[in-house]
């Protein structure tokens, strides 16, 4: 439509003004509309509850929350204060033993191995991992930048007319899909540097391997964001190659399925080669049990990523979500937790700073703390998609769990720091260890309260999808995720570049940027924008909280604008990281 109202809502819902849609697209997309509809409002058999659980909130058509979610939420409250009160008695029995026998067998090191350390010519070829990974990130924040911008000015970016080039559905689609990438990138990289280091072993060739897992996984970004790009400009009209090249359509996962298969074997590529390196190790008898752990949680992060791949064309929307979220919470924030915990445990014991049976007590404790709450946690992302009520028991209940080793995070805290100054040339590990340091920061903040949050069932009712959801996700997938690719970065980097030529200063800037812009994103706009949705969503319904005149109400853009000055804080320590290692790789070849 070209009238007035029409086109003001294109422009208020960042549509580009000029698409369109043939009769048969605009039936199609009005019969899915029509079928969630019913799937919403019509009670299962026997069932005084709707196939989604009387979701969304609409009082109109008689969804209000039945008896099961007020019940269950009550009692994921309950496991949450029963799971705390375990896990501190716990901590407090068992820190006075912990903190005894924390320092290694003979001592702390006295010198650094890093500084005698032989760099092989695989773990010399991740240093292009670490350039794209910079890259990604920088392009990353400013899709982010443009797709934030559009919630106040639908059609481009302070006047530049973007819409029709970089719709929103382009950037934020690219955006996700960004953060995802460059912090699996710069975690694959980091176990392609150490796994040599860890063994002192350069298996045939490694270097091979590294530079066509390289040349591949940047192959898979181009050819995805193409096809993404092409797909929903409408210039593949087949759905089934859209489906197989373009955009799947489903959020993470919107590369096409055989880029989506390519990504699969290059991850199987990568567990290949780490493996390679890190299989002489497991014959010393010491550490053995330690890189045995470390080779379990890299075959998982391969295998995992496959649940995505559970899925068809016509696979039924409610079975999608299923497997889709294997990949989502499991792989990104299970498997991926339990790798970096391993291989910062064994990089300690390596460096002489940890004792390997309390590095290993350590892996195992916060895989099994991690794994039983998130495995059926998982569960919390399907309550409305056409699941049983036992899924929404289940999701409540173990979702709480999740939170509670969050909530003891000061203790690994002071232990690290009791680490990180125990000898002179610590000092040269400061700023990877204060990236460190603030993922534990952020893992209660942004994991832990954010998360629980919007967690159990009454309140993910009203605030499904409400920027409550992106308060939560921007605080945990970078805030925890984010910045600890950016301390394995560092520690990789201090083999790769002359760490006595380090801008120091650019660090400082760069780590104190990024938190502080992180804070002032989600404390002064995210959450509140979230918080006010919430409010609209629980008095009227949750449809009105989503609406134009909502979302361009004065109170809302408002929250929008609030955002700038975090976001512009934030750019400068993305900016300042860069340059950081711009001018670290620059030194070094000039050397």
């Amino acid at each position: 439509a070209k009238d007035r109202i029409s086109l003001k809502l294109r422009k208020d819902y960042a549509f580009p003004l000029n698409s369109v849609l043939d009769e048969q697209d605009a039936r199609q997309l009005t019969a899915f509309f029509c079928w969630t509809a019913w799937a919403a409002v019509t009670n299962r058999p026997n069932d005084d509850v709707s196939y989604t659980s009387n979701w969304p909130h609409d009082p109109l058509v008689g969804n209000t929350p039945s008896a099961s979610i007020l019940m269950w939420s009550l009692i994921s409250i309950l496991m949450l204060l029963a799971g705390i009160g375990w896990i501190v008695w716990y901590y407090a029995r068992q820190f006075d033993n912990w903190r005894e026998h924390q320092k290694p067998e003979n001592g702390y090191a006295q010198k650094d191995i890093m500084t005698t350390m032989h760099i092989t010519p695989s773990m010399r070829a991740t240093a292009k991992y670490f350039w794209v990974v910079t890259a990604l990130f920088v392009v990353q924040v400013l899709l982010g930048i443009i797709t934030a911008h559009y919630a106040v000015e639908g059609q481009g970016l302070y006047g530049l007319p973007l819409i029709d080039y970089l719709p929103y559905a382009v950037t934020r689609t690219w955006h996700t899909q960004l953060s995802i990438l460059w912090i699996a990138t710069a975690w694959l990289a980091t176990g392609l540097y150490f796994a040599p280091m860890l063994s002192g072993h350069e298996p045939k060739y490694q270097r091979f391997g590294v530079n066509f897992l390289f040349f591949s996984l940047l192959l898979i970004v181009v050819g995805s964001f193409a096809g993404e790009w092409l797909a929903i400009h409408g210039f593949i009209d087949d759905l089934t190659i859209t489906f197989w090249f373009g955009h799947q359509g489903y959020e993470y996962m919107d590369l096409g399925r055989f880029w989506q298969i390519y990504l699969f074997i290059g991850l199987l590529l990568w567990v290949v080669l780490v493996l390679r390196g890190l299989w002489p190790a497991l014959q010393d008898k010491a550490s053995g049990s330690l890189v045995f752990l470390v080779i379990i949680s890299t075959v998982s992060i391969g295998l995992l990523y496959g649940a995505g791949l559970m899925w068809g064309q016509h696979t039924h929307i409610s079975i999608m979500e299923y497997w889709r979220w294997w990949v989502v919470h499991l792989w990104v924030e299970g498997i991926f937790e339990v790798f970096a915990t391993a291989i910062i445990s064994t990089i300690f014991v390596r460096m002489g700073l940890l004792r390997v049976s309390v590095a290993t007590t350590m892996i195992l404790f916060a895989t099994i703390i991690f794994l039983v709450g998130g495995v059926l946690g998982t569960f919390h992302h399907m309550y409305w998609s056409g699941t049983p009520i036992s899924v929404l028991a289940l999701g409540a209940t173990f979702s709480a769990l999740e939170v509670v080793p969050l909530m003891v995070v000061g203790f690994e805290a002071y232990s690290r720091s009791k680490i990180e100054h125990e000898i002179e040339w610590e000092k040269n590990y400061h700023w990877p260890f204060m990236f460190f340091s603030a993922v534990l920061v952020w893992n209660m903040i942004g994991a832990g309260l954010f998360g629980f949050l919007i967690n159990p069932p009454i309140s993910l009712y009203y605030l499904q999808g409400l920027n409550t959801t992106a308060n939560h996700g921007h605080a945990a997938l970078f805030g925890v995720y984010g910045m600890l690719g950016l301390g394995l970065m560092l520690f990789c980097l201090r083999g790769l570049t002359d760490i006595n030529q380090w801008n120091q200063k650019l660090l400082k800037i760069s780590f104190w940027s990024l938190n502080i812009g992180l804070a002032m994103m989600t404390f002064l706009s995210l959450l509140p924008q979230g918080l006010w949705q919430a409010y609209a969503s629980i008095k009227h319904y949750y449809a009105f909280a989503r609406t134009a005149e909502f979302m361009h109400s004065s109170v809302m853009e408002g929250f929008v604008w609030a955002r700038v000055p975090g976001d512009i804080i934030f750019s400068i320590g993305v900016f300042a990281f860069a340059m950081f290692v711009y001018q670290a790789f620059k030194n070094k070849l000039n050397d």
